[in-house]
């Protein structure tokens, strides 16, 4: 089949424009500027990079070689050094050590004075390894200077304090012992009122005798029957606290 062709047409023979899409405008916050303006002022320039503006050092101050050694003080003038020192030469009131007398020579004096002294004592070391490790001996604890002080293996005051003050407590609570257990001990009786308390018993054993003889031959009621049976009761009773009292001479009561 013949290819169908387009038609051709006015519009098609020119070319066409093509309309780019128009983008809406970019949102800005209203706050913008005073947020830009609050930052600014609250902003510190040398806070990271350093101050804004630093003075630049002069040219003629520049680092020079061995500035930052330690130096020696300067030396003395030359007349100074001339000046002997003032105890280089023995004075006219100085006397000789042990009576040796040489006005011409002082150096023999000071030798025979070096001599004559007593040299020094060494530290006393400890070592305590193979290889040699030493320490002071008198700071390393080992040496008994603590007791020999004078205050050494005293009891200190507050200790002293406390204790009587605990033996002062102990002697009080023992006294309110003491007296409780006097309030509470058993007191002898006299013998006079053991006489009283025996008589006085033997007196009362005869009453409910007295009465119990008193009573009926026939017992035919229940009242008489208890009361025959208290009257015995009290009747024994009485008989054991007569027995117990005659048997024994020393006899302690309760305090109440």
């Amino acid at each position: 089949m013949p290819t169908q062709r387009a038609q051709e047409r006015s519009c098609n023979v020119l070319p066409c424009l093509e309309e780019k899409p128009v983008k809406p405008p970019r949102y800005t916050s209203t706050f913008r500027p005073s947020v830009k303006l609050e930052a600014e002022k609250n902003k510190a320039q040398w806070k990271t990079m350093g101050p804004a503006k630093v003075a630049v050092p002069s040219p003629k101050n520049f680092l020079q070689k061995h500035s930052k050694e330690p130096k020696l003080p300067a030396r003395k003038k030359e007349q100074d050094s001339k000046k002997l020192p003032a105890l280089s030469v023995p004075r006219r009131t100085d006397h000789p050590v042990m009576g040796i007398q040489n006005k011409t020579n002082f150096i023999k004096t000071n030798a025979v004075a070096a001599i004559t002294s007593l040299p020094k004592k060494p530290q006393p070391i400890c070592v305590d390894t193979r290889q040699g490790d030493k320490y002071l001996l008198e700071t390393s604890g080992l040496v008994p200077k603590y007791i020999k002080k004078k205050d050494y293996g005293v009891t200190p005051k507050y200790v002293t304090r406390r204790n009587e003050e605990m033996k002062r407590a102990q002697k009080e609570y023992e006294a309110g012992i003491l007296e409780q257990l006097k309030k509470r001990a058993m007191k002898q009786i006299s013998d006079e009122e053991r006489k009283s308390l025996l008589q006085g018993l033997k007196k009362n054993w005869e009453e409910a005798y007295r009465e119990f003889q008193c009573l009926p031959v026939q017992i035919d009621t229940i009242t008489k029957k208890m009361y025959k049976e208290k009257l015995e009761s009290q009747m024994k009773q009485l008989e054991h606290d007569i027995e117990v009292i005659e048997k024994h001479q020393v006899i302690y009561i309760a305090n109440e």
